[in-house]
């Protein structure tokens, strides 16, 4: 995509507005909010260190979680703002709000190569409302804007494409930053014309939420591994019975239809084997949400029918095996979602072995990998493996409907080169 990039700016002494992707994991700990994953920070720091050496005054803006409109103090981003200072080696400036006098004050203070974050921009409805208004008071801040948070892209919001608009209208820069560009790269133009035999390795829970990724994939892939809890649905519309799996009886008939594509195409097609399942027993408990709490029972491996007491929650190590060879050999692979109940461990084996398999493919034989976010890259950061791969998505929705060959808003109102 010809976009144009924090590269081709010309930004020394200008007021660069960037938007980052700094929605990460947060837990109390001794009554204060600790981030527990600084992987999206890290991630944006080679456009930071860009634009300071361009000489440019740097203003991140960025969500955490969903205030809805109000100032909650767990969604502050002011550890962020401690965790970034720690992380570029120089101080960091922080506005506490994002919009308004305190903001102006604290971007006026800035000199070139300095930077500043500005407190949450959900605290403030008008943010995902896409309120022109707001973006225009967005506006006020910044000369310049560079969009580097991919994980929102898929959003129409303020700090994600009305402030792109209204910088450009008045003849202004909109570019990508360095993720930005590397995202799009690897999601997009990689796989266009990928180096074959291309894998797909396709999880996660509902056929619904992947059918289109499905349907597009099978246009390019030469085999899709179909495995979590959407194979379920595969598996009772061939009549197999799924027990108190996760099922989606309304779209049996697009999982046979994606299975008919893929005939026609002559796409090999794969399902799971076999299943570990497990039988849930009520344990008389509440979670935090109040709703009650499962043990998992008699865990085993079965090939055919689930038992009607009984839920699949993985695989089976026949399954696992199979997909592993088939991945072994390939020079292209796309995985999204995992296997199974990974964060458990006694279900973790079978997206274990697939993440083995796609680093060895990686490493010995010089396979192209791209891990197309949300759990899939938590279930190879979670054993190790995460550097081990050729790209690793930031986005989780976004990379979804970026796959699926829909035009992200963020990414669209961005300049051309």
């Amino acid at each position: 995509m010809a976009k144009l990039t924090v590269r081709d700016l010309d930004v020394r002494g200008k007021r660069v507005f960037v938007r980052v992707d700094y929605n990460v994991p947060m837990e109390e700990r001794d009554g204060k909010m600790v981030i527990n994953d600084e992987t999206r920070i890290k991630e944006t720091l080679p456009t930071l260190k860009l634009l300071i050496e361009k000489g440019a005054k740097i203003i991140l803006a960025a969500h955490l979680g969903r205030p809805k409109g109000k100032r909650e103090a767990s969604l502050s981003l002011r550890p962020v703002a401690f965790k970034l200072h720690e992380l570029l080696g120089q101080p960091v400036e922080f506005a506490d709000d994002a919009i308004g006098e305190h903001a102006e004050k604290v971007v006026a203070s800035l000199k070139d190569g300095q930077v500043a974050l500005l407190e949450n921009v959900r605290y403030y409805n008008e943010e995902e409302a896409n309120d022109p208004a707001f973006a225009e008071k967005l506006v006020k801040l910044a000369d310049v804007y560079v969009n580097d948070a991919f994980g929102a892209a898929h959003r129409a919001h303020a700090s994600t494409e009305g402030i792109a608009r209204v910088i450009t209208k008045r003849g202004g820069k909109a570019a990508a930053g360095l993720l930005m560009e590397r995202e799009l790269k690897f999601l997009g133009d990689e796989l266009e014309n990928p180096a074959r035999p291309f894998v797909v390795i396709l999880g996660g829970a509902k056929v619904s939420d992947k059918i289109k990724v499905i349907d597009r994939l099978l246009e390019k892939a030469d085999t899709i591994l179909i495995g979590g809890a959407m194979a379920y649905t595969f598996k009772l519309a061939h009549g197999v019975k799924t027990g108190k799996s996760l099922i989606e009886p309304d779209h049996k008939g697009t999982a046979l239809a994606a299975e008919e594509k893929a005939k026609k195409l002559k796409v090999n097609f794969q399902l799971p084997t076999d299943t570990i399942i497990a039988t849930p027993v009520d344990s008389g408990k509440l979670n935090k949400k109040g709703k009650p709490v499962y043990d998992l029972t008699n865990i085993r491996t079965v090939s055919g029918d689930i038992p009607d007491d009984a839920e699949g929650f993985s695989v089976g190590p026949e399954t696992a095996a199979n997909y592993a060879e088939i991945i072994s050999s390939a020079k292209t692979i796309l995985w999204n979602g995992p296997m199974g109940m990974f964060e458990d461990e006694r279900f973790a084996a079978g997206t274990n072995a697939v993440a083995q398999a796609v680093v060895e493919a990686t490493q010995k034989n010089g396979a192209k990998s791209i891990i197309g976010g949300g759990d899939s890259v938590k279930a190879l950061n979670k054993i190790g493996l995460g550097n081990k791969v050729t790209f690793m998505s930031t986005g989780g929705g976004a990379s979804l409907e970026f796959l699926e060959g829909a035009v992200l808003p963020g990414v669209a109102a961005l300049s051309e080169k």
